[in-house]
Order: C-alpha cells, then sequence, then structure tokens
C-alpha cells in the first residue's frame, strides 16, 4: 500500500514539474485609415468646432441684444424719446487723446461705461459752461445708478482751461482730441456745430444718441428720463466701473 502511494506522488509531482506547452501569439492586424477619411473627420471635427464657438458667441452676445431689441423695437406705443438714436451706430475711433496733464491715450480706452460726451474749446464759453452743468446735474440725479455713467469733456483745441471751471471737473473725464477727429466720429445735426449737443455712448463703445442741441432745463429733465431708460433695459448686462 504504501509503495501504491509513494508511485501515485512521485508521478503527481512529475506532472506538476512538465512545462506548459508553448503556444502561438495572435495577432489581430487593423487597417490604417486612408487619407481621404482623414480629411473628412479633420473637416467634421472643424466644422462642429465653429458651431460650437458660434453657439458661446451668441449665448454671450444674447443679453445685450436682448437689451437692445427691448428699447428699440419692444418699445410702448406713443413713447417719444428726446435724444435722437444715431443709426447705424458709430464705435469709439482709436484716435489720440490727452489729458489736461498731457498723459496720452486713446479714445477706446473709454469702453466699459455709458458716457455722456460734451465737446467744446477749453475756453469754455457760457453756453459751453451751461452744458457742463446740464452734463453733471444729468449724472448727479441718477442717484445709485450714477456710477454707470461717466460724463466727458472733449476738448478740440489748446486753449487753457480756466481754473474756476476746474472744482466742477473733479469727477469728470477730460481729454484733448482733435477737432477733425471729432468732426468725423460724432454726428450732429444739420447745420449745427457739434459743440451744441451733448452725446451718448454706451459701454461698447458706440454712439448711440445725440439730444437737441442747446439744451434747456426742460429739454434736460427729458434727457434724463431717455438716460433712465437705456439704463434700465442694460441693467441685467451692464455693471458700474470701467
Amino acid at each position: 500500500m504504501s509503495g501504491s502511494k509513494l508511485s501515485d506522488s512521485l508521478l503527481s509531482s512529475k506532472n506538476q514539474a512538465e512545462p506548459a506547452v508553448d503556444a502561438p501569439l495572435g495577432l489581430t492586424v487593423h487597417s490604417m485609415p486612408t487619407p481621404a477619411d482623414v480629411v473628412l473627420t479633420d473637416g467634421a471635427r472643424t466644422r462642429i468646432g465653429r458651431w460650437k464657438m458660434l453657439f458661446v458667441l451668441l449665448i454671450c452676445a444674447s443679453p445685450v441684444i436682448a437689451s437692445y431689441w427691448t428699447y428699440y423695437v419692444l418699445r410702448p406705443e406713443g413713447r417719444r424719446n428726446f435724444g435722437e438714436l444715431i443709426q447705424p451706430q458709430r464705435p469709439l475711433p482709436a484716435v489720440s487723446t490727452a489729458s489736461l496733464t498731457g498723459e496720452t491715450s486713446s479714445l477706446t480706452a473709454l469702453k466699459g461705461q455709458w458716457l455722456l460726451i460734451s465737446v467744446a474749446s477749453g475756453g469754455c464759453d457760457a453756453p459751453c459752461q451751461q452744458r457742463l452743468y446740464f452734463q453733471r446735474q444729468l449724472r448727479e440725479t441718477l442717484g445709485k445708478e450714477k456710477d454707470r455713467l461717466d460724463r466727458v469733456w472733449l476738448i478740440q483745441d489748446d486753449a487753457p482751461v480756466s481754473p474756476a471751471l476746474m472744482p466742477a471737473l473733479t469727477q469728470a473725464t477730460v481729454l484733448r482730441v482733435k477737432a477733425q477727429d471729432l468732426t468725423e466720429w460724432l454726428s450732429p445735426v444739420k447745420d449745427q456745430p457739434v459743440e451744441n449737443h451733448l452725446f451718448l455712448v454706451d459701454p461698447l463703445g458706440n454712439l448711440m444718441m445725440r439730444f437737441p442741441a442747446n439744451m434747456d432745463v426742460a429739454g434736460a429733465a427729458k434727457a434724463k428720463r431717455d438716460i433712465e431708460r437705456v439704463l434700465r433695459a442694460s441693467a441685467f448686462w451692464d455693471t458700474p466701473g470701467r
């Protein structure tokens, strides 16, 4: 009996020690894509990428488009603007500016805020001082919304500014610009000089509204209503501060 068990044990050990029989490796061959397939695939990806980019741009621009649509198209019947809408809109030109201290920049640097613009000689006669006064009052009467509107005085010559005006200009942007550059950008009423108007520019840098020449107190009240309307229409995409 013990001999039989010993034989079985040896036989089992011999079977375990025998190496496994080598089997041939299986290889799968895949066909390479043709150049035509590669071109078609790349073209499809490019088209998809462009559509995605266009979709993102539309999403980003939709608040601006909606506000202009609301103000220009869906206005209640019977509403009359005091200011005249500028169509087509004129973007801020990339022209040189200089501050009263001599610092140079570009007019496009004013983008990012609503701008109420007046134009005059540095000498600033009585009508000019009246416009600067209305310009300041229009901003101040906006209350908590006034930080969304900058008042800008564009001086179109080298005449010095009277020291008496400086206290009223502490919160205004005062820049010297060539008269020719202003004439090409701003749009006065026929037979009126550009100095006789106040102009409204949106945060995207588009000249959008021109107020009637030689504004009086009653006209200033109407201009205030126009400014309040555009600020309300843009409230959900425009934020204070440049």
